[in-house]
């Protein structure tokens, strides 16, 4: 066993003891802390889980209906003076929406191209530098009540851009076509 695999797998009971040691320490009522915290928890699940259903389905019928495929379609041309290869739009697209859409189109990708290609070293490397900002905005705004996000969207939505213009670039630089 490696050094890395025995810190892993004795990472999570460490931490559980640390804070409940941590917890006793402080007479804090821990049972009664963590109870408190779970019924917080179900409340915001219930504050968001609309918001997250709309999202969910509004996702199964862009996929369902062919509207990505044509999205992606228009906008191909456009990424490839970027450097983003085409077979990663899909990618592009629903990545700010969607994480486990965004992984199923990564491993499609990586099973059509292998992990080793530039298509699919791109892929990777996007899902490790964009964010699912519609999931984000509505987990997090919603269970604090935020309506007005102001800038925020525009903000993610440019930088999401960037970082999957930079994705492709970096690897470029990096491996090569």
């Amino acid at each position: 066993m490696s050094v890395l695999t025995a810190i892993s797998a004795y990472m999570l009971p460490v931490a559980v003891m640390a804070i409940l040691c941590a917890g006793l320490a402080k007479k804090v009522k821990i049972f009664e802390t963590f109870t408190e915290g779970a019924s917080e928890g179900i409340t915001t699940v219930i504050r968001i889980l609309p918001t997250l259903v709309g999202i969910m389905t509004a996702i199964g019928v862009f996929r369902a209906s062919g509207a990505l495929e044509a999205v992606v379609s228009l906008l191909a041309p456009v990424a490839s003076l970027f450097g983003i290869p085409a077979e990663t739009m899909p990618l592009v697209l629903m990545r700010p929406v969607s994480g486990s859409a965004t992984m199923a189109i990564a491993a499609e990708i990586i099973n059509m191209y292998g992990p080793d290609s530039y298509v699919g070293r791109v892929a990777s490397t996007m899902l490790g530098s964009t964010e699912t900002i519609f999931y984000t905005l509505a987990v997090y705004y919603g269970s604090v009540g935020v309506r007005n996000i102001r800038y925020t969207l525009v903000a993610a939505l440019i930088a999401d851009g960037v970082s999957a213009v930079s994705s492709a670039l970096l690897c470029v630089l990096i491996f090569g076509r």
